[in-house]
């Protein structure tokens, strides 16, 4: 099972995840539920450049117990240590088949500062207001998700959210598909960036008017989900190899 398409989709998302500053280094990792046991998963290698440079033969196939599902998928890699963060959110909501976990700075920041997530602004970025105004959880423990029971600790800490923060950790987002994971999470950077600029500046965080979302509509995945994520993988200006 080659999979290619759904590989090449996986490795521009890690790095546009890392053009967006949401993850430094080799930090973070992204994955694509293929099927009922099986997903793909961003890995590393001892020759491992980073985040921002992922391939997609750095994408590999493996079930959800952490084994190769095809000969040779993990000939000279190593699945993420926070694997459970994947497979505990896929399997607690079979509409989560991608699932993002990034590290950026001004959400923890934001976070340890203390800072609750609520929609501050309105038609500067739709899809993040609608984000904050559900509410954005935190799971409370600063710590690798190594196991299975942590991993279902951050899900039900996350419920039915669509992103959770890991505090002093980072952030795990997930939907039903790459794309969608990884713009929930470039809009709760931009919220958290916005809300520190706030705060620097002596400003108080306030929500906007309960009569403004009326005016604040849906404009359909076309505009917020295909049209943004044209924008991001253009933004890149390279070329997988």
């Amino acid at each position: 099972m080659r999979l290619d398409p759904q590989r090449t989709l996986l490795a521009l998302g890690c790095r546009v995840a890392a053009a967006r500053g949401l993850a430094d280094g080799i930090l973070g990792h992204l994955s694509l539920r293929v099927g009922e046991d099986q997903l793909l998963i961003r890995c590393r290698s001892d020759t491992d450049t980073g985040l921002a440079f992922t391939r997609p033969s750095d994408i590999r196939l493996i079930g959800l117990d952490g084994t190769a599902s095809a000969a040779g998928e993990l000939d000279g890699y190593r699945v993420p240590n926070e694997l459970p963060i994947h497979v505990e959110t896929m399997l607690a909501d079979p509409r989560r088949r991608a699932v993002a976990h990034l590290h950026p700075p001004a959400v923890v920041a934001a976070d340890l500062a203390g800072i609750e997530f609520r929609p501050i602004y309105g038609a500067y970025d739709i899809p993040g207001a609608v984000l904050a105004r559900g509410g954005v959880p935190v799971f409370e423990r600063a710590v690798l998700i190594r196991s299975s029971q942590l991993g279902r600790d951050m899900v039900a800490a996350m419920g039915s959210a669509p992103v959770v923060i890991c505090r002093g950790h980072g952030i795990t987002s997930a939907a039903g598909s790459v794309q969608q994971a990884v713009l929930h999470a470039i809009s709760l950077d931009s919220l958290a960036r916005m809300s520190l600029q706030v705060m620097a500046a002596g400003g108080a965080l306030r929500e906007i008017a309960e009569t403004d979302w009326n005016e604040l509509p849906d404009l359909g995945s076309d505009f917020n989900i295909e049209a943004a994520w044209r924008h991001e993988v253009a933004r890149l200006g390279t070329q997988l190899s």
